[in-house]
């Protein structure tokens, strides 16, 4: 097959590269002529997704894959075209912002030839597929869905930095506006796709078809919605722990020790592209969720909740050194989207704190560009906040960081020992 990729990022680049490997032949568009010259060049455009730069070496070379800024060259006879353009959320309404998604679908509909399949992977509102996207390729290609093209909805549902290995392991969820249409996308998905057998499931591994694209557009927000949901459980037990002095975390593992509980973890952040982002898309379509926009805002809080905590130790931490540790949304991950970074930061500096960050995985011109003062360890600090939880960070002693006078662990990573004589609190208490 030929098929078209659209948007080379953290997920779309991979993707194409999965169906390269396959076998096909892939053209992936980019607006930014610098992610398409690397991927031409068989260099990835971003660090830390596994086996990427090695497939890349060998693909592009022997002609599989290739990248172009230009859609009259990558749409049409394409016989397939994925959609990974990012979808965004406005801050202070909640509302999507469907503004590169509208672009990139109005690129592809004037390129569209017949016999097409389309597959946005991109996570939407329930309905989008079939309100949004369908009248706007039919208006703009003159082409009739189900007759002269077919549209399907197909979540992504990987992690960066583990995509091939998430691609193999959960199920291909594809939902369509016709049952023709569905049959075309499972095929496809198969002939691109491998699957790792797992017992687990209620059915084999592999394509399954939803039986509708608003069903697979639920089931995405749906599964990651729960995940932050049951954060902001866990941070309500956390706080109430805190103020009962209690430990939570060996609450939630005796909790979890039988089968019908399984809450996660609390934390001063919920970050990222998905958790803190899908929610939102799912309350533009049901606003009556209560409890999904309560564990929103709650999960939103965490930051200023820890930095309170703070304060109740220190007293005013006007002019007091501070360093946030972590700038990525999570540990081992060089990405900043919604990380709590932000919100600490601010809620420190809104206390008078001088604050500086510190990331193993970012320079200091990196940070810089953030507006942040960057932190190095061994400079004398009075506050330290843990905000992601890098590897690094586990052996972590108060020798790194002199003067400190309070360490407020948000991620619980590192090791109570090394902390002896130091006061160092955790979310929820405990070790």
């Amino acid at each position: 097959m030929r098929i078209a990729v659209v948007a080379l990022g953290k997920i779309g680049l991979p993707l194409a590269v999965q169906f390269a490997d396959a076998g096909h032949d892939v053209i992936g568009v980019d607006v930014q002529q610098r992610v398409v010259d690397r991927v031409n060049a068989g260099t990835e455009p971003f660090p830390g997704e596994a086996h990427l730069q090695e497939k890349l070496s060998e693909l592009v070379p022997a002609g599989r894959l290739r990248a172009t800024t230009d859609y009259a060259d990558a749409i049409p006879g394409a016989d397939a075209v994925v959609v990974v353009v990012p979808l965004f959320v406005d801050d202070a309404t909640w509302a999507p912002d469907f503004a590169w998604m509208d672009a990139a679908t109005r690129s592809l509909a004037e390129h569209l030839t017949p016999g097409t399949l389309i597959s946005y992977e991109t996570t939407l509102p329930v309905g989008t597929t079939r309100t949004r996207w369908k009248p706007l390729i039919e208006e703009l290609s003159g082409l009739t869905e189900g007759e002269d093209f077919h549209l399907v909805f197909s979540p992504e549902r990987v992690l960066t930095g583990r995509v091939f290995a998430d691609l193999r392991r959960y199920p291909k969820l594809v939902g369509g506006l016709s049952e023709a249409g569905t049959r075309r996308a499972v095929d496809f998905y198969e002939a691109v796709l491998t699957f790792d057998a797992r017992e687990d499931l209620p059915r084999p591994n592999g394509v399954w078809d939803m039986g509708s694209a608003e069903a697979a557009e639920m089931a995405k927000l749906a599964e990651t919605t729960y995940r932050d949901v049951n954060i902001g459980l866990a941070n309500q037990f956390a706080l109430f722990a805190d103020k009962a002095g209690i430990d939570v975390h060996k609450v939630i593992e005796a909790c979890n020790s039988q089968p019908y509980s399984h809450i996660h973890r609390p934390g001063i952040a919920v970050g990222g592209h998905c958790i803190p982002v899908y929610p939102r898309l799912y309350l533009s379509t049901d606003p009556d969720a209560s409890i999904v926009r309560t564990a929103r805002q709650s999960n939103a809080a965490m930051p200023e909740y820890v930095v309170d905590r703070a304060a109740d130790v220190l007293g005013d931490l006007d002019g007091l050194r501070a360093v946030v540790l972590g700038a990525a949304y999570r540990g081992k991950v060089k990405e900043t989207a919604f990380s709590g970074v932000f919100a600490t930061v601010d809620a420190l500096r809104a206390r008078g704190a001088e604050v500086a960050v510190h990331d193993p995985m970012f320079s200091d011109d990196e940070l810089a560009e953030f507006g942040w003062a960057p932190y190095h360890l061994g400079e004398p600090v009075d506050l330290a906040i843990v905000q992601a939880d890098h590897p690094e960070y586990a052996s972590l002693t108060p020798a790194e960081l002199p003067g400190v006078r309070l360490l407020f662990d948000g991620r619980r990573v590192t090791d109570a020992a090394l902390w002896n004589g130091t006061p160092r609190l955790t979310v929820g208490g405990g070790a």
